[in-house]
């Protein structure tokens, strides 16, 4: 049996037979020739349960009874869930390459703007893509090569709101913007909940913005939600990898950067989730292997330092963009939208103090529970 998402089965049994971590996709996963199997970003969120159940393996964790996520770059044998006697054998098939980076600096950033463009290219053509965009240049870069519509979202006086409005205008741009109000978190935090198997208030607040997003893009008949998820991860956007603090064990800029991207099988499958619970299908250019593999060939210096961090592609941006575009930071989207700010007001009149431990996720846990 074969049932895959994200690539054509053969293109997954040559990644397999070849060990090939990157095999120009943007993720896959699925079962394939009776075993599971996820990429080695798990860009597909894959979930299976040993326990005795009429479905073993699941792509959403709501549909089974006790979900275990199929970890990045493993592939599972599914005749081991028939016997509840045996562990379930999982190898670790895939491992994400470790390139020397490239002396050539100009070389190394045509082969990023080449492979950015391939992963654009890619996208499926009868899609109808809108862009969740924050002002920032990872989404300003995606909007621009996919030449598709902007949409904004935050409270009236977030940062997000101003900084992808005067974004869009330096672009020439149109821009959706999707006010919110406090009923909209209260409302979505158990549907995100569902769909993500996630209830801490971290991944809730950053799964919100896209929920309420993805509602309105799709509300507006669009069929997939693009981002500009992964640039922060692959070309230094973390002031950890510069400072190389107590948050990596990394000592330099490049081994810093690959504990982010390390960090992606964490995050994807939330966003993911995400995006699929309001109807629409997820779009990541930057996530695609083309990308990906051109971002581990950059040396320290076209990653980050302290004075400017994704060096190397804020240049290969600032070909097709504004440059006030091209060399905006941005903020984290929960904060940036204050969908954080809200949140924890609305646990604080509900009775969950501060001084109480984790007070928004048990604010959280009791939306689930009475929503």
């Amino acid at each position: 049996m074969t049932t895959l998402r994200g690539a054509a089965p053969k293109t997954v049994r040559d990644a397999l037979e070849r060990t090939d971590p990157l095999p120009g996709t943007a993720g896959f996963a699925g079962e394939i020739d009776g075993r599971l199997v996820r990429d080695v970003l798990g860009r597909e969120p894959l979930f299976y349960e040993s326990a005795d159940a009429p479905d073993r393996w699941a792509f959403e964790p709501a549909v089974l009874e006790e979900p275990v996520a199929l970890p990045a770059g493993s592939t599972l044998e599914l005749a081991a869930l028939e016997d509840e006697t045996s562990d379930p054998r999982i190898q670790q098939h895939w491992t994400l390459p470790d390139p020397e980076p490239d002396p050539d600096h100009d070389a190394a950033l045509e082969a990023l703007e080449m492979a950015i463009r391939t992963a654009v290219d890619e996208v499926q053509a009868d899609l109808e893509v809108a862009v969740a965009f924050s002002g920032g240049v990872d989404s300003a870069l995606v909007a621009e090569l996919l030449d598709a519509p902007l949409y904004v979202v935050g409270f009236p006086d977030s940062h997000d709101v101003e900084a992808a409005r005067t974004a869009a205008e330096a672009m020439g741009r149109e821009l959706t913007v999707v006010e919110l109000e406090p009923a909209d978190l209260e409302r979505a935090v158990p549907e995100i909940a569902r769909a993500t198997g996630r209830t801490n208030a971290m991944d809730v607040q950053i799964a919100l913005p896209l929920y309420l997003v993805g509602e309105r893009v799709a509300a507006d008949g669009f069929d997939a939600l693009a981002v500009g998820q992964g640039a922060d991860e692959l070309f230094g956007g973390y002031e950890k990898v510069v400072r190389l603090d107590h948050r990596v064990e990394a000592e330099t800029i490049r081994g810093a950067v690959r504990e982010s991207i390390l960090s992606l099988p964490e995050q994807l499958p939330r966003d993911v989730l995400t995006s699929r619970a309001t109807g629409l299908e997820p779009v990541a250019p930057l996530l695609h292997d083309a990308v990906v593999d051109a971002a581990l060939r950059l040396p320290d210096e076209l990653l980050a330092d302290e004075q400017l961090r994704k060096r190397g592609f804020r240049r290969v941006a600032a070909r097709q963009l504004p440059e006030a575009v091209a060399d905006r930071d941005k903020k984290a989207v929960q904060y940036g939208s204050l969908v954080a700010r809200e949140l924890d007001r609305l646990a604080r009149q509900a009775g969950y103090k501060r001084r109480m431990d984790d007070h928004v996720s048990k604010y959280i846990s009791s939306l689930l529970e009475t929503g």
